[in-house]
């Protein structure tokens, strides 16, 4: 009995359009990442304030579909984001015809400027993702899938860490002084955290409209957590969806 193979007499409905946003978000973070921002005194990159919507994502597809499905969007993103490096090095690289030189010079500048932020972007997010999905199944296990407001919160504090700190550094370590990176770092952290906690009503309606909708509750019980699996499988013993739906009825 598979989710993935015709089993919970249904197929995942809302799945495609959480990995369609998820991807979407990646790619624009990374394309925004470049440019520096200051907003209400703090000083970040502009990446920074539509990002946290991965996390939001990610945990929405943990919380609902398992960290199967989860470990899957995060090897989509992935995909698209070497498509992404790979199309765009190879576009500044094509001769220009003499018309558009200037023009394309400043494309090119920016665009060979934006590498060092895309491969930095990758890198921390190939460490923060997979650690913000893991965290958020072994909490709901832990928990019994209780206080998902507290194992939202808790798995992005920690994943944004990472992903900030990393990214940070990365991008734009000796561009500017340490003492400079290190809050800048920080900012960026704090962002996303406070982003994850403003919409927090938000992913928790969500989470349980999409419970109702899909009638999936999915527990990662058994589950191997290899990052570079790709297996999707869930028996129906991990979808706890009536057992969890009977127990709020009987409250």
């Amino acid at each position: 009995m598979l989710i993935n193979k015709v089993t919970l007499n249904q197929h995942p409905k809302a799945l495609w359009f959480l990995l369609i946003t998820y991807v979407s978000v990646i790619l624009l973070a990374n394309w925004f990442d470049i440019r520096l921002i200051k907003v209400f005194g703090l000083e970040t990159d502009a990446g920074t304030l539509i990002f946290p919507l991965t996390f939001l994502c990610s945990d929405l597809i943990t919380e609902v579909y398992g960290y199967k499905f989860a470990r899957r969007a995060i090897w989509t993103g992935f995909l698209f984001n070497l498509v992404f490096i790979l199309y765009g090095q190879l576009v500044i690289h094509l001769p220009s015809p003499g018309y558009a030189a200037v023009t394309n010079a400043n494309f090119d500048t920016l665009l060979g400027f934006n590498i060092r932020i895309i491969l930095a972007s990758t890198l921390s997010y190939f460490c923060a993702e997979p650690l913000n999905s893991y965290l958020m199944a072994k909490l709901k296990l832990k928990t019994n899938g209780k206080y998902m407001s507290l194992r939202f919160v808790l798995s992005t504090f920690i994943a944004s860490f990472f992903d900030s700190f990393i990214f940070g550094t990365l991008a734009f370590g000796g561009t500017m002084p340490n003492v400079d990176l290190i809050r800048f770092n920080t900012t960026m952290w704090l962002i996303k955290v406070a982003i994850e906690i403003i919409g927090l009503p938000v992913s928790l309606h969500l989470a349980k409209v999409l419970k109702k909708h899909e009638k999936l509750d999915i527990y990662d019980k058994e589950t191997k957590f290899n990052v570079f699996s790709l297996d999707t499988s869930y028996t129906h013993l991990n979808n706890q969806f009536n057992q969890t739906r009977q127990c709020s009825l009987s409250k």
